[in-house]
């Protein structure tokens, strides 16, 4: 996989959660970033941060492009971790395949949004748009309510 396919999908995935920003509850969601970590003293680099209305609280999205395998605990552990160390509301992972069936307790557990965006490659633009206002009608775990759905 190239850094460029890779790049896209992170570019895809954002935009499209920006676009649709206010049904996650969210005011906008911003580019990969670092962000310092308040326990462990270092920064993270994350694809996105999603910043609700106030400005104050916000989430990190991760996207992995995974062609082969759903996500596992441990892939979904590190996020969550970066979760407790950043101080942030939850998490949202993007990915084709979503998680295998711990990565899912890690995730509900952490806050984490599990949404699945196949590779651009099988879809345009506004069929993926639909299908992610598709899936935000159907949310409904421990981060609903952080996302007013």
């Amino acid at each position: 996989m190239t850094d460029k396919a890779w790049k896209t999908y992170e570019e895809v995935a954002k935009y499209l959660l920006d676009s649709h920003a206010k049904e996650f509850g969210l005011k906008k969601v911003e580019g990969k970033q670092s962000i310092p970590g308040n326990c462990s003293g270092t920064n993270w680099t994350i694809d996105a941060k999603g910043v609700n209305d106030n400005g104050e609280e916000f989430v990190i999205i991760e996207c992995r492009r995974y062609t082969k395998s759903k996500q596992n605990q441990e892939k979904v552990g590190v996020l969550a971790y970066r979760i407790k160390d950043t101080g942030s509301s939850g998490g949202i992972i993007v990915s084709p395949l979503g998680l295998q069936s711990g990565a899912k307790k890690i995730a509900s557990a952490a806050d984490i949004l599990a949404i699945e965006l196949r590779t651009a490659n099988f879809y345009n633009l506004n069929e993926i748009a639909c299908l992610l206002i598709h899936l935000l009608r159907c949310i409904k775990g421990p981060i609903g309510p952080l996302l007013n759905l």
